[in-house]
Formats: structure tokens, C-alpha cells, sequence
């Protein structure tokens, strides 16, 4: 019995744990501070170095009739 109270004890501890670490994570916002500061340079350093179309340079047709 006292084995088992030992067992249920350390797993109330540790889930409390686990509990206050999601606590303050969420309280804090601290994914979101992670994906600003740490994930989205990262994503603007690589999307920024792509190769893109100018839209500007084909000519617009608007694709309707034709008007004579």
C-alpha cells in the first residue's frame, strides 16, 4: 500500500509539473514569442530570397469582348 501511495504521489507531481510548465507557457505567450522571434525571420529570410513574376510587365487583357 505505501508503495503505491509513493507511486500515486510522484505522478501528482509530476503531472502538477507538466501542469504549471503549460500553464506559464500559455499565460505568457511564450509560443507565440517563439514562432515571432525565432520562427518568422527565418520564414521571411527564405520566402524573401524566391524568384518572383513581375505582374506588371504582361500585358493586361481583361479577356471580354471585343470593341470595334
Amino acid at each position: 500500500m505505501r508503495k503505491v501511495c509513493k507511486f500515486l504521489f510522484k505522478l501528482l507531481l509530476i503531472c502538477g509539473g507538466i501542469y504549471a510548465a503549460l500553464f506559464a507557457v500559455f499565460f505568457f505567450d511564450l509560443d507565440g514569442k517563439a514562432l515571432f522571434y525565432g520562427v518568422e525571420p527565418f520564414l521571411v529570410k527564405h520566402y524573401d530570397k524566391m524568384p518572383r513574376r513581375d505582374p506588371l510587365s504582361k500585358a493586361y487583357d481583361v479577356g471580354g469582348e471585343k470593341e470595334e
